[in-house]
């Protein structure tokens, strides 16, 4: 075997383990071992790139030390980031990480062109395309993390901004025919890269706070393309498979957040719902048609109850309270009353969220339960317990004319009792009043999820 085969065949094996991780991503019982999987399968991919770039006669000691240097920094910060990073922050790091992804794609090209301008027209095609949705997935990423972040908590729009991006996007498509038909000039490439930058800051600026998971999706599946493409441009294959895996099932999950909201993908594009909840006073027990109740009182309903059903939201996230609320869940199954848990598919701010969240507290797999299969339990259920979940349990989107009209919800109010843990009234990122806070069935228990779960386990076991 010659060491072009051997470099082959670990390309191969590399390819095979990310097709066989992110099949076993597919389950969160075997995730975990998907995910290393994939790792794994990314490490020798790695090291046949290195061995082949090493016996190509190329490598200088300075050329080695920039990429030896930038693999050790960029490991460094990658696995800095995993240890340290709060769970409730990682949504913004999947955008930053889909803004790096994105960006290094699109540099893969900008270089490539630079170094062989005179290339086919199929692979100057993908070399544009490389550019375009690298660049805008860079540029959206970055303001997607700022908004994550509360940096940009508002929808931001201005007159003529509409105009903007479809001037920018004849720009991007000019350049891009220009290079295609063999324009040897660099200056035509960066001038589609500064207008492709502009269109992907243009792009997500206007999407409101409730759209967020599903602009994660998307952008997850345009840095998938984008490094796709950048394998087309180096003819890798690994590379051209790794990011074709990505682009798929980033493009499928998007489709599928977008059907939970009941909303088309263009839709959020053009211009999303929700301007983040405003303000975070508590409100007075007892004040307008709502119910407060105490804890004891709370703890009662719980102990007693044959069947609870757990519906977590970003409220739960934000105070990092998954290992409350898995005690509470124990105690009470203790008791023999049979918890599970409702996930909604945009709770929190990107997918799968909730299932993270939990996950890291050692949930059991098997209570976490989709919303088709949990929303007939409701009607047998005898408390609903709603941590910080806002719009998903929203009864109002099933009347026309509102912000979440039309959208599945989890049918929380079809509960014998709901107690709510939220620390206000304040409204949701679709920036409208939840109907269930007001119901007769539902009662408020206005706490940090934290605190307020440790109060309930407290309380539940004096009862």
């Amino acid at each position: 075997m010659t060491l072009q085969d051997g470099v082959r065949l670990a390309s191969l094996i590399g390819a095979s383990g990310f097709v066989l991780g992110l099949h076993l991503m597919n389950s969160p019982a075997t995730a975990r071992r998907g995910n290393q999987l994939s790792a794994l399968g990314m490490l020798v991919a790695v090291v046949a790139v290195l061995v082949e770039v090493g016996h190509g006669g190329t490598m200088s000691a300075a050329r080695w030390l920039v990429l030896i240097s930038g693999a050790l920094v960029g490991g460094a910060a990658g696995l800095y980031s995993a240890r340290t990073v709060a769970m409730t922050s990682m949504p913004q790091l999947v955008s930053l990480f889909n803004a790096v992804g994105g960006g290094a794609a699109a540099l893969i090209a900008v270089a490539d062109y630079q170094h062989e301008p005179s290339v086919s027209a199929g692979t100057a095609t993908a070399t544009v395309l490389d550019v375009l949705i690298g660049c805008v997935t860079f540029s959206g990423s970055l303001i997607a993390t700022a908004k994550l972040q509360g940096y940009l908590s508002q929808p931001v729009s201005f007159p003529g901004s509409r105009a903007s991006s479809a001037v920018l996007t004849l720009v991007v498509a000019a350049a891009g025919i220009d290079v295609i038909a063999g324009a040897d000039n660099a200056w035509i490439l960066l001038i589609a890269v500064v207008a492709a930058v502009g269109l992907g800051i243009l792009m997500v600026l206007p999407i409101g706070g409730a759209d967020m998971p599903v602009v994660i999706s998307l952008l997850n599946a345009f840095t998938g393309t984008a490094v796709a493409m950048a394998g087309f441009v180096l003819q890798n294959a690994t590379l051209t498979i790794a990011g074709a895996l990505v682009g798929a099932s980033g493009g499928i999950l998007t489709k599928l957040m977008a059907d939970a909201m009941n909303r088309s993908v263009l839709s959020i594009i053009a211009g999303g719902f929700g301007t983040g909840a405003s303000g975070i006073a508590p409100v007075a027990a007892g004040g307008g048609n709502v119910k407060s109740i105490a804890i004891d009182d709370a703890a009662l309903q719980l102990a007693y109850a044959s069947k609870v059903i757990i519906v977590p939201g970003y409220g739960l996230a934000a105070a990092q309270a998954q290992h409350e609320v898995r005690e509470l869940a124990e105690l009470l199954e203790q008791r023999g009353v049979e918890v599970s848990y409702a996930i909604h598919p945009v709770a929190g701010r990107m997918p799968g969220h909730m299932n993270v969240l939990l996950a890291e507290a050692n949930v059991p797999y098997d209570q976490l339960r989709e919303m088709e299969e949990i929303n007939p339990e409701f009607d047998r259920t005898d408390v609903a317990l709603v941590i910080g979940a806002n719009d998903v349990t929203n009864p109002a989107a099933r009347r026309a004319g509102n912000a979440v009209s039309g959208m599945p919800i989890l049918d929380v109010d079809h509960a014998r009792s709901v107690v709510v843990i939220k620390r206000s009234m304040a409204s949701g990122y679709a920036g409208i009043d939840n109907e269930l806070y007001s119901d007769p069935k539902t009662s408020m228990l206005f706490a940090d999820a934290k605190k307020g779960l440790a109060s309930l386990v407290a309380a539940t076991k004096a009862v």
